[in-house]
C-alpha cells in the first residue's frame, strides 16, 4: 500500500505527524482526498474536519478552524490557525459559541459585526459537525 507523510499544525503545536494512506479535507471549491502521488497543491481550506487516514485503515478526525492544505510529492500539510483533535473538541462551548453568534447576527445591522458573527457562527457549526461525524464513525 503506498503512504504519504502528513503534518497537521496550527499556530500552537503539531497536532499530527505519521505516515498515511489519505488525508480528506473540505477546500473552499469542495472536499478533497489527497493520495499518494496526488499532485502538488495549495488550497485555503474552509472550518471543518480534517479525515486522516492512517496505514493499518484506522481513521483519526480533526478539527480545524480553516487555513492552507499543502500537498508535496512526500508530505501533505494542513497549516491552521487553530488544529483540534475531533475528541477533544468541547461540544458545550461549541454548542454556546454558536447561539452567541446567532444571538449577535439577528441583534446587528454593522457590515463588520455581521461578517464576524458569521465567522464564529460558521466555525462553531464546523466544530459540531465534526463531533456528529465522529459520533457516526465510533458507532460503525
Amino acid at each position: 500500500m503506498s503512504t504519504i507523510r502528513c503534518d497537521i499544525v496550527s499556530a500552537e503545536e503539531e497536532i499530527f505527524h505519521g505516515t498515511v494512506s489519505m488525508v480528506v479535507a473540505t477546500g473552499e471549491m469542495g472536499e478533497l482526498g489527497i493520495a499518494p502521488r496526488h499532485a502538488p497543491l495549495i488550497t485555503r481550506l474552509k472550518p471543518g474536519q480534517v479525515r486522516v487516514i492512517l496505514e493499518n485503515g484506522d481513521e483519526q478526525f480533526f478539527y480545524v478552524s480553516g487555513g492552507i492544505l499543502e500537498v508535496q510529492p512526500q508530505v501533505v500539510t494542513v497549516l491552521a490557525d487553530t488544529a483540534i483533535r475531533a475528541k477533544d473538541l468541547d461540544e458545550a462551548a461549541a454548542s454556546k459559541a454558536k447561539a452567541e453568534a446567532e444571538k449577535l447576527l439577528a441583534n446587528r445591522t454593522d457590515a463588520m459585526e455581521i461578517a464576524e458573527a458569521q465567522a464564529q457562527l460558521a466555525q462553531a457549526i464546523a466544530q459540531l459537525q465534526a463531533l456528529e461525524r465522529l459520533r457516526k464513525n465510533l458507532k460503525h
